[in-house]
């Protein structure tokens, strides 16, 4: 990432969330006389996806997870920065005194209050790559602007306005269509099309494939393995990958992220494993949960009859779904 640049877009947006705060219009006194007193604003992020495509890194990937982390910390570590600078600038949130900040508790140290009160239970890396210290001792010096500074909204609409991959998502077709007042438009995968026209195969036959498949690249055979993994869609991928991304993430997030999780054959055992595992990483909430229907998943599938093609190397894999009642089988689901 160009860091420069991040500070120099981080700083700006801080400034401007902080403007809006002052310029706002409340419909309800207390809204305001809260907003004015603990000043929280909301940075987010989108294009997440976008980003794994020009790094080629798979989105159900270790090395995905590592970016989610690192990128995320420079974020953070210039979205609190440029809080500092405008307290210094003018002034501190006025319940500032015996805050965590004030405290000098930073949000990725507050994972450790929650192993206290939980009694453990918290597992994720917990690494760090940029001089925290200097930040805390900063705040200590000037306090901060803002009370709250990050959280992760959907962005469906801006991302689609801006021209990028929505939050923190996943592709979830490579191939769609988009409607508005001037009609209906096929978009398609511009990554995807650019590395197709590489190697020669964008052709009117991969164009139909695409549009069976809805955009999935897992039954057509002709695409190698290597962009059938890197342009996986959300149902592909294995919710265990999102999850992992989306604890690394959150340590750095003062606040929370709006975290879909895919799952194309939801079960009961696969939502076990799912939600507990964003419990254990430390995931402050999750936002929808989203699975296919039986009339779209028969036209998409691959062969084997499961989605989530791409294997994690963390939380179990997907279980079969049983052909018959197996009484004395305690893992089989068809009674539950």
């Amino acid at each position: 990432m160009d860091q420069e640049k991040l500070r120099r877009t981080v700083r700006t947006a801080m400034r401007m969330l902080d403007n809006v705060i002052d310029i706002n219009y409340y419909a309800v006194a207390k809204a305001r006389n809260s907003n004015l007193k603990h000043r929280p604003v909301g940075l987010g992020i989108m294009g997440f996806q976008d980003c794994l495509h020009v790094l080629r890194i798979p989105y159900g990937s270790p090395e995905a997870v590592e970016f989610a982390d690192r990128s995320m910390e420079a974020i953070a570590y210039c979205a609190y920065s440029a809080s500092t600078e405008l307290a210094e600038e003018r002034g501190p949130y006025s319940s500032f005194r015996g805050s965590l900040w004030d405290r000098g508790i930073l949000p990725h140290e507050t994972l450790a209050l929650l192993r206290r009160e939980r009694g453990g239970f918290v597992e994720v890396d917990e690494s760090a790559t940029l001089d925290w210290e200097r930040l805390r001792e900063r705040i200590r010096q000037a306090g901060m602007r803002n009370s709250n500074c990050l959280a992760i909204a959907p962005t469906a609409t801006i991302a689609n306005i801006v021209g990028v991959s929505a939050s923190i998502e996943p592709t979830y077709q490579n191939l769609y269509v988009k409607s508005n007042l001037s009609g209906e438009f096929t978009v398609v995968n511009e990554y995807l099309v650019a590395d197709l026209k590489k190697r020669g195969m964008w052709d009117e036959v991969m164009v139909a494939d695409l549009k069976y498949f809805d955009g999935n690249l897992a039954r057509i055979d002709r695409v190698p393995a290597d962009l059938r993994r890197l342009y996986a869609t959300a149902f592909e991928i294995d919710p265990s990958w999102l999850v992992e991304a989306a604890g690394r993430r959150q340590k750095w997030i003062d606040q929370a992220q709006s975290l879909n999780i895919y799952i194309a054959g939801a079960s009961g055992r696969k939502l076990d494993e799912t939600y507990k595992l964003a419990w254990q990483r430390g995931l402050k909430t999750t936002y929808y949960l989203r699975s296919l229907g039986a009339t779209h998943a028969e036209k998409s599938t691959v062969k084997a009859g499961q989605l989530n093609a791409v294997p994690a190397d963390v939380g179990a894999g997907e279980s079969a779904v049983p052909s018959r009642c197996a009484i004395d089988d305690p893992t089989c689901e068809a009674c539950q």
